[in-house]
């Protein structure tokens, strides 16, 4: 099954959560399960995807991604929230709280 383009996830009216990552990044893979159990504690509110930046690099050079991990949170195709580098579950579950209420 073909995936659909990246514009058309990032805009609908649920907003999507994109986690900018690489396999070799040591950061990325702690933050890994981190958002795996916030998609799964938000799930209905928030829907999240990965891309992976060495096999995207068009798509990160378009949201100059200079650092990973790199999270994006979108509503409609507008960015609601930027944040690179770790963080934790509470953390991000604030924030992303916040961006969408």
């Amino acid at each position: 099954m073909k995936k659909p383009p990246f514009n058309q996830l990032i805009n609908g009216d649920t907003p999507v959560l994109v986690d900018f990552y690489a396999d070799w990044c040591g950061p990325c893979k702690t933050l890994s399960p981190i958002v795996s159990q916030v998609s799964f504690e938000m799930k209905g509110k928030v829907k999240v995807i990965k891309i992976n930046t060495d096999r995207n690099q068009t798509l990160a050079g378009k949201f100059n991604i200079r650092s990973i991990p790199t999270l994006i949170l979108f509503r409609k195709g507008k960015i609601l929230w930027r944040k690179s580098g770790l963080m934790n579950k509470r953390e991000l579950i604030n924030h992303l709280n916040n961006s969408i209420n």
